[in-house]
């Protein structure tokens, strides 16, 4: 296989995500964004790829035979039809599904057993190197994994993790940043409510939010101990945190996102 610098890579359904991958990816220093075509109905669409370099192109047959790396990000009602698409100039290539409920064997079944098939759960924050992408590779295939979690490292964090938890990835980390907006938005309707302009709102709230997940990142320690070190006896902390939990916060967070994973496994 060839090393990523030279590889060309195609993506295939540049919608939200797939246009995040490829702005990412471009604004790395290990991948050219002449080696990169994103492929849409509507080109018009993409002009802020353009503007990158991005290579453009509505043909997807085309861009999967000139690249060495495949990513399908199309609608998953559309997988099937994309990967019979494909299918004919795929051999020997690294193709890569980012749609929520398609499974290996499908792919496998359509694109045959001589393509290194994975899946991987990007989010948004892949266009500013931010992500977080599970990855996970077909049963029995030995090659491909390095490049793929190489690849996607330029945009984030990856884990390896089994196929069965793809969904369950996809609900705490592509889902997950709308669940951390929504926080941050009631943070900063908070402190309007208490004195600030919400301009200053948004800055502290989303400075906070930044520190506490580096403080977790790099100290490699779990949310309590944090948390026990800015609450005092009868401090404010502890009291607006008792009186969240009265409110049913956790539970809430954690009932949607439940709810989440089971509007998918539908």
């Amino acid at each position: 296989m060839k090393s990523l610098t030279t590889s060309k890579i195609a993506i295939i359904g540049a919608g939200n995500l797939g246009q995040a991958m490829a702005l990412g990816w471009a604004h790395s220093s290990h991948i050219s964004p002449k080696n990169i075509t994103a492929t849409r109905r509507h080109l018009s669409a993409l002009t802020e790829l353009e503007e990158a370099g991005i290579q453009l192109s509505s043909n997807n047959h085309q861009a999967a035979d000139d690249a060495d790396i495949i990513v399908v990000a199309v609608k998953p009602y559309k997988a099937e039809e994309i990967f019979a698409e494909i299918a004919p100039v795929v051999d020997g290539k690294i193709v890569i599904s980012v749609m929520t409920g398609v499974e290996m064997s499908t792919m496998q079944r359509i694109l045959g057993h001589s393509t290194y098939v994975f899946r991987a759960m990007p989010n948004t924050g892949t266009g500013i190197a931010q992500s977080i992408t599970c990855v996970s590779q077909a049963k029995g295939q030995k090659e491909g994994m390095e490049q793929v979690i190489e690849l996607f490292e330029l945009l984030g964090l990856t884990t390896p993790i089994e196929e069965s938890l793809m969904e369950a990835a996809t609900v705490l980390g592509a889902c997950g940043i709308a669940y951390v907006m929504r926080f941050i938005r009631a943070m900063v309707q908070g402190g309007v409510q208490i004195g600030f302009d919400s301009d200053t709102a948004n800055l502290i709230a989303t400075q906070t939010v930044k520190g506490a997940a580096e403080l977790l990142l790099q100290g490699g320690r779990h949310p309590e101990e944090e948390i026990d070190k800015v609450t005092t006896p009868k401090g404010c902390t502890i009291i607006g945190l008792n009186e969240m939990e009265h409110r049913g916060f956790s539970s809430a967070l954690i009932r949607g996102i439940v709810t989440s994973y089971e509007q998918i496994e539908k």
